[in-house]
């Protein structure tokens, strides 16, 4: 995956509130247990918008999405079988007959994603990119 792709992915969410930003991305059913987009996408947009820059920090650690104003917010890992700019989600989450579609997606803010991973008792090391 060419930096230049990864960069855009990261760019497209700008600053919606104090907890969210909004993006759009490609959603579609995908053969997987747990939402997922590309693997480098993932790791650019932790690096962006997640990393503090103090140190050596996760690039792994879980997205905090949610979308069409649902109010279940899911975490997002990696996949490197998914296409760039693609978020795939697991059958029941797919149930909308209107997927695959282009759809605006909330990504948390790093504290708001702690704070919701937290109360949805994540382990730390569940989905780890291998």
């Amino acid at each position: 995956m060419t930096g230049g792709v990864c960069d855009r992915i990261a760019q497209m969410f700008e600053r919606f509130s104090s907890s969210y930003y909004l993006g759009r991305l490609y959603v579609r059913p995908g053969d997987c247990d747990r939402p997922v987009i590309h693997g480098d996408d993932h790791e650019r947009v932790n690096e962006r918008l997640y990393a503090s820059g103090d140190g050596v920090e996760r690039l792994d650690a879980p997205l905090v999405m949610k979308f069409d104003g649902e109010g279940t917010h899911f975490p997002v890992h990696g996949d490197d079988s998914v296409p760039s700019g693609t978020l795939a989600v697991p059958g029941p989450m797919a149930a909308d007959e209107r997927l695959p579609d282009r759809r605006e997606v909330l990504l948390a803010t790093p504290e708001r994603a702690g704070e919701l991973l937290r109360y949805a008792g994540y382990a730390p090391d569940e989905g780890a990119r291998t």
